[in-house]
């Protein structure tokens, strides 16, 4: 794989240049993908976001979200961008199956094929890219890559909103251990270009409809499975109850990161049941490596602090396997806790 700077040349001319996410789009890949898009746009090519699924709400104040095509809803017009393209981008996902349905459309793609990410373990399909685990977000590297391109002057406030979305949920508000020094110089950078960010803040926070908080305060009174033996947390969400509370994309997003905030309480898992599959989210605090745990167990990752996985099995089953999973892992998340405190 080539690295960024050699894709210089290639964006010297106008070019027709298609940019994707992974499912379920959270700030960080909204975020990237549309500051490209406007930065990329500025440079006089000709470009369109693809989504593999719905935007959620929370995220639609981003500018020209309302243009991102969505390819569960509208295919073929999707599949005619990637047809015309001849580059494309694949932004904060190092795999294609990370978009699911759209997985096979980017297989099938005859162009130049660039990656941006911040994941371990990138596939080889990517003609040119940089993975880099140690940055904060993809946002963060969207915004050195226009640094890299001696693009600073063209940042604008479209680009610079989007880019800071992503990376202020990515470093939870800046309190991760991924807020480096680069973090903050960048953030300084974006707010002299005269970005507000407490709007950001609340568009993000506190714009969520009635049923997420009171799913919220159900999910925290009757579902939160406490173990302090091994300083970990359960939370399995039927599909029934995301039913019941009528939620829409994104009105789980963050849930897991609660219990982390109970004193003694290091590793937390939260489990829901979708049509096809159950999807999982895995958080920490300290040194027990959930992207570990997630790519042992559940044929997942992400990183150190912060994975993902899925189970094919039922809920029940999938509880069982955790469970177990709990049972061999539980000498070392004494060992982190241990080291925490």
């Amino acid at each position: 794989m080539k690295t960024l700077a050699e894709l210089a040349p290639l964006l010297s001319a106008p070019q027709k240049i298609a940019i994707t996410h992974h499912y379920n789009p959270d700030a960080d890949a909204l975020g990237s993908s549309l500051g490209l898009f406007h930065y990329l746009n500025q440079l006089g090519h000709s470009c369109h976001v693809i989504s593999p699924n719905a935007i959620p709400d929370f995220l639609r104040w981003m500018p020209e979200s309302n243009s991102v095509l969505i390819y569960e809803e509208n295919k073929q017009a999707a599949d005619a961008v990637l047809d015309e393209s001849t580059i494309l981008f694949s932004l904060d996902y190092n795999h294609y199956s990370r978009t699911q349905t759209l997985a096979g459309s980017l297989t099938n793609f005859n162009g130049t094929k660039v990656m941006i990410d911040h994941h371990l373990f990138p596939d080889t399909v990517f003609d040119f890219g940089l993975s880099l685990p140690s940055k904060s977000s993809t946002c963060e590297m969207v915004y050195d890559f226009i640094n890299s391109t001696s693009g600073n002057s063209l940042i604008d406030l479209n680009i610079a909103r989007c880019l800071y979305a992503g990376v202020m949920t990515d470093t939870g508000s800046f309190k991760f251990p991924c807020t480096t020094g680069s973090v903050h110089a960048m953030v300084s950078d974006l707010m002299e270009k005269g970005l507000q960010t407490a709007p950001i803040h609340q568009a993000i926070f506190d714009t969520f409809n009635v049923n997420r908080l009171r799913f919220l305060g159900y999910v925290l009174s009757e579902k939160m499975i406490i173990d302090p033996a091994t300083h970990s947390s359960l939370i399995p969400i039927t599909k029934e109850e995301l039913n019941r509370f009528q939620l829409k994309t994104g009105d789980t997003e963050g849930i897991v990161n609660y219990p982390l905030s109970i004193q003694d309480i290091i590793f937390s898992t939260f489990i829901t049941e979708r049509d096809n599959e159950i999807r999982m989210s895995f958080r920490s605090k300290g040194l027990f490596n959930v992207n570990e745990f997630a790519r042992t167990y559940f044929n997942g990752g992400g990183h150190a602090n912060a994975a993902g996985g899925r189970s094919h099995a039922s809920l029940s089953d999938t509880i069982e396997i955790y469970r177990k999973a709990i049972i061999q892992t539980e000498n070392q998340l004494k060992q982190c806790y241990n080291e925490l405190v």
